[in-house]
């Protein structure tokens, strides 16, 4: 086990930045970073950014040095790092091109919702789980054949996220009553939004409910994901709870892996179960034993 160190030289906010790795765990890099100090905030997916100044600190922590192209081999061979597609900042072009062929001509309000779900407290619920949703839906229905409330709503589920369950959805739905009348939309498509924007707050839509179903079961998906993106998810999503302490977060975690092991159904379509539902179940289990 180790964490390996580039030079400073990757420029950024009138400074320059050094990269962080581990060649064994994610856990070994975030407790090597908080015994040395680095806020989690630093954290950007598989690696510590950190400004030039703690560079000799971190080495005298126990870091090693090594050129960059090193430093990008381990993590290769480490089977940590995340291509770059699945990587917040990279997205927002895709992501807009997506945005103007759902709502074209309302150019603004795709860059608002990309601001916000690209904030800098978001590790899990960031663009790269945007991006997933969205590619989800396509697996489910095809693509460009999802309808756009469901789409709509995609995009506004967890546009504001603050981490409080029910409160997040609430306010999300709001945003897009407001936002999609704004822009002109008739009263029934944003009403069906909204619902459905709520809906992502239990996961349970009502039979014969296929909007509900789809935009579930896409929400969802990444509980079905191969055991390295899964895990990658969990230390996101304990990022996003970073103010949470340990005992609390777990406690909490527990209730919410019981209570989606109790869904009955977890995913609704036929599609959907083929895909995801084994493991899931498999991802699901572990994680609560």
């Amino acid at each position: 086990m180790a964490v390996y160190l580039d030079p400073p030289l990757w420029p950024a906010h009138g400074t320059v930045f050094s990269h962080l790795v581990s060649d064994t765990s994610i856990e070994e890099l975030h407790a090597f970073a908080e015994a040395a100090g680095i806020p989690e905030r630093a954290f950007d997916g598989d690696h510590y950014d950190v400004p030039e100044r703690r560079y000799q600190d971190l080495l005298s922590a126990g870091a090693i040095p090594v050129e960059a192209r090193i430093l990008v081999r381990k993590l290769i061979a480490s089977g940590l790092r995340i291509p770059a597609r699945e990587r917040s900042k990279a997205l927002t072009v895709p992501l807009l091109e997506r945005w103007n062929s759902t709502l074209p001509g309302h150019e603004e309000l795709g860059f608002e919702l990309l601001e916000r779900w690209g904030e800098g407290h978001r590790k899990y619920h960031s663009r790269t789980h945007l991006l997933a949703v969205l590619e989800a839906l396509d697996l489910l229905t095809g693509p460009a054949l999802t309808p756009r409330p469901v789409t709509l709503a995609a995009w506004f589920h967890d546009a504001v996220y603050e981490g409080i369950a029910g409160h997040d959805e609430e306010q999300s739905a709001t945003l897009a009553e407001d936002r999609l009348a704004i822009a002109g939309l008739p009263k029934a498509v944003v009403d069906e939004v909204a619902r459905l924007v709520r809906l992502t707050s239990t996961h349970s839509p009502e039979p014969g409910d296929h909007a509900g179903a789809l935009l579930c079961d896409a929400d969802l998906s990444i509980l079905g994901a191969e055991p390295a993106a899964y895990a990658r998810y969990l230390s996101a999503v304990r990022q996003d709870y970073a103010h949470v302490s340990d005992a609390d977060f777990a406690a909490g975690r527990a209730s919410v892996v019981r209570q989606l092991l109790a869904l009955d159904p977890l995913f609704h379509s036929e599609r959907a179960k083929g895909l995801w539902l084994d493991a899931a179940r498999r991802n699901l289990a572990a994680e609560l034993s």
